[in-house]
Formats: C-alpha cells, sequence, structure tokens
C-alpha cells in the first residue's frame, strides 16, 4: 500500500508539473522568450521520462528525471533572480531570454491583469522596426508574475525530486530482494536422492 501511494503521489505531481510546464511554455512562446522555451521543452522530455519511469518501474529513468530536478531548481532561481535584478542582472542591459536576438519581454508585460499599455509616438528611443510603448494600472507587474512562476516550478521540482528518491529506493530494495529471496527452494527444488550401488541379483533355488 505504501509502494502504490508513493507511486500514484509522483504520478500525481508529475501531472500536475506537466500541465504548469505546458501553461509556461505557451506564455513564453507569445513572448519570445527562447531561452525558457528550450528549458521548458527539455523539462517536459523529463517529465514524461518520470511518468513512464514510475509507471513501468525503471528506477533509472527516475534517478535521471531526479538529477534533472536539481538543474531545473536552479535554472527557475536564476529566473527569479534575473526578473528580481538581483545582484549585477539587468533587464535592460541583459537580453538572455532571447539569446540576445531581440529586444521583446515577458509576455506579461503588457498582458498583465489591469495594464493599460500606452503607444509613445515619435521617441527618440525606438529602434528600427520597434516602437516604444508605456505600460500603467498593472495590479502585478510582469517581473513578480515570472518570479511567482517560477517559484511555483520549484515547489513542484522539490516534492517530485522527494518522492522520485523515495521510488527509485523502493524499486532498487524490490529488485534486490527478487535476485536473492527464495533460491531453488521456491521453485519446489529437490536435491537428487542417492542411489545404492548395492545391485539385487535374482536368487535360483533347485529342487531334487
Amino acid at each position: 500500500m505504501g509502494k502504490c501511494s508513493g507511486r500514484c503521489t509522483l504520478v500525481a505531481f508529475c501531472c500536475l508539473q506537466l500541465v504548469a510546464a505546458l501553461e509556461r511554455q505557451i506564455f513564453d512562446f507569445l513572448g519570445y522568450q527562447w531561452a525558457p522555451i528550450l528549458a521548458n521543452f527539455l523539462h517536459i522530455m523529463a517529465v514524461i521520462l518520470g511518468i513512464f519511469g514510475t509507471v513501468q518501474y525503471r528506477s533509472r529513468y527516475l534517478i535521471l528525471y531526479a538529477a534533472w530536478l536539481v538543474l531545473w531548481v536552479g535554472w527557475n532561481a536564476f529566473i527569479i533572480c534575473f526578473y528580481l535584478e538581483v545582484g549585477q542582472l539587468s533587464q535592460d542591459r541583459d537580453f538572455i531570454m532571447t539569446f540576445n536576438t531581440s529586444l521583446h519581454r515577458s509576455w506579461w508585460m503588457e498582458n498583465g491583469p489591469g495594464c493599460l499599455v500606452t503607444p509613445v509616438l515619435n521617441s527618440r528611443l525606438a529602434l528600427e522596426d520597434h516602437h516604444v510603448i508605456s505600460v500603467t494600472g498593472c495590479l502585478l507587474d510582469y517581473p513578480y508574475i515570472e518570479a511567482l512562476s517560477s517559484a511555483l516550478q520549484i515547489f513542484l521540482a522539490l516534492f517530485g525530486f522527494v518522492f522520485a528518491c523515495y521510488v527509485s529506493k523502493v524499486f532498487l530494495e524490490e529488485e534486490d530482494s527478487f535476485d536473492f529471496i527464495g533460491g531453488f527452494d521456491s521453485y519446489g527444488y529437490q536435491a537428487p536422492q542417492k542411489t545404492s550401488h548395492l545391485q539385487l541379483q535374482p536368487l535360483y533355488t533347485y529342487g531334487n
């Protein structure tokens, strides 16, 4: 029962991770955030691998899934630091999320809750094929939305890591017990009986 509950819980967390990753992938596509798009794709593949390993009792797949979650936590921690501009990170100077190929920002910058977008005409700051906008009235600024999204990913990843380690440990213990418990007795093996080397000779009687 404990094994079943652990497997079911891990599958449930993997499904939540999959839904959260797909939702994030959609908004990153809308915002042309190429670095997160690549990371989300790898994460989706790792989560599918974790689900397959849980259902098919493959401990190696769960170990790979747990190892990826460590990298995933680090990546999301970096995203939080980037959007909150911790240390020397700056959104106005660093365009890491787009691989420095464009000036696009997060989709939530213009489409956040309550945001009012106003185009700034004839601005000297506008580059070629770009326009300047003014965003006001947001109930929650986009850096905090991105930070909360990454925090949710970290929360799910931590729980997934714990249950992946637990379930993989159970699988490994079951594999070891299958190899060593029972031996030949489980198959009704019986040692061969020693046969006597004494051969019986027929007895003949003769009557007079």
